[in-house]
């Protein structure tokens, strides 16, 4: 690690007690804050060389830590469950109260995340335009099933169904056992699910109107997406920046090459310089 860079680990409480760590990356004279959101499943940590990448670039990097993995006080099962509503209005809220302390001077504020936590940082400005004043995306698209090519998207109705059946027969799904995401709540996968085959962003409990509320943004939006990467396509990526209809987006597809690894939906993570050259200079200083 650069000694100009400050690792830290900072706390977050959200409004109904739950509790987690943010992992920090703090440069000297950093030029804007990026709260990262991680993929379903997928624990803040494994964002490190991520977080380092760009902090050696200048940017305050936090890394939010989704609610039941790793961290986080609580665990899905019966009776403890949760949905987009939690991660939206008072996880998210509470990660971005800590960075605001954190780093008080008026520098500029990005979200952004890796696919579900892309489709949820969308989500989160739709409901707080205010919240953040950019946001990048990587290796994130919408579930959609009509937004993926053949044949993948022949059977994806049927396992969207089959998921959220089976989180409510167990009390959550069992992700880790059949190798997709993590363990996790049952409300959150039905409101996964509900996207995935309607198109539409919803949640239970949430009043506002997330669709009206991105067709609004302004903000800058960078996104990113891998050629191999079959989990986001870029028509799935596509189909999500349509959503922004008001925002200024620029959006690239990386090949090996580019990416100076495997194309895929995980490797960057381990090699992630390439991507964060590309969002720091699609950027610039805003």
């Amino acid at each position: 690690m650069n000694p100009a860079i400050a690792e830290s680990e900072l706390d977050a409480t959200a409004a109904d007690g739950h509790v987690w760590r943010l992992h920090a990356r703090l440069p000297t004279a950093p030029t804007r804050t990026l709260l990262w959101l991680p993929a379903l499943g997928v624990a803040a940590r494994h964002y490190m060389p991520f977080a380092d990448a760009l902090a050696r670039r200048g940017v305050a990097v936090f890394l939010h830590e989704w609610r039941g993995n790793d961290t986080s006080s609580l665990r899905a099962g019966r009776g403890r469950d949760w949905g987009y509503r939690e991660l939206l209005e008072l996880d998210i809220a509470a990660s971005q109260a800590v960075i605001d302390r954190a780093c008080p001077g008026g520098m500029p504020r990005v979200l952004g995340g890796h696919s579900l936590g892309g489709q949820l940082a969308c989500c989160r400005l739709a409901l707080a335009p205010e919240s953040a004043d950019a946001l990048w995306l990587v290796a994130s698209g919408a579930p959609y099933w009509r937004a993926f090519p053949m044949p993948l998207k022949a059977g994806l109705p049927l396992a969207y169904r089959f998921l959220p059946w089976l989180a409510d027969m167990r009390g959550f799904l069992p992700g880790r056992r059949i190798g997709f995401g993590g363990n996790e709540a049952a409300r959150l996968i039905r409101d996964w699910a509900r996207t995935a085959l309607s198109g539409r962003y919803t949640a239970d409990g949430v009043a506002q109107d997330l669709e009206a509320g991105m067709a609004r943004l302004t903000q800058p939006v960078r996104a990113l997406v891998l050629s191999q990467d079959w989990m986001a396509p870029r028509s799935s990526l596509d189909f999500l920046l349509d959503k922004l209809a008001a925002a200024d987006v620029r959006a690239a597809c990386f090949d090996e090459r580019a990416a100076r690894t495997r194309a895929d939906h995980y490797a960057w993570m381990k090699a992630p310089d390439a991507v964060a050259d590309w969002l720091l200079a699609q950027s610039g200083s805003a």
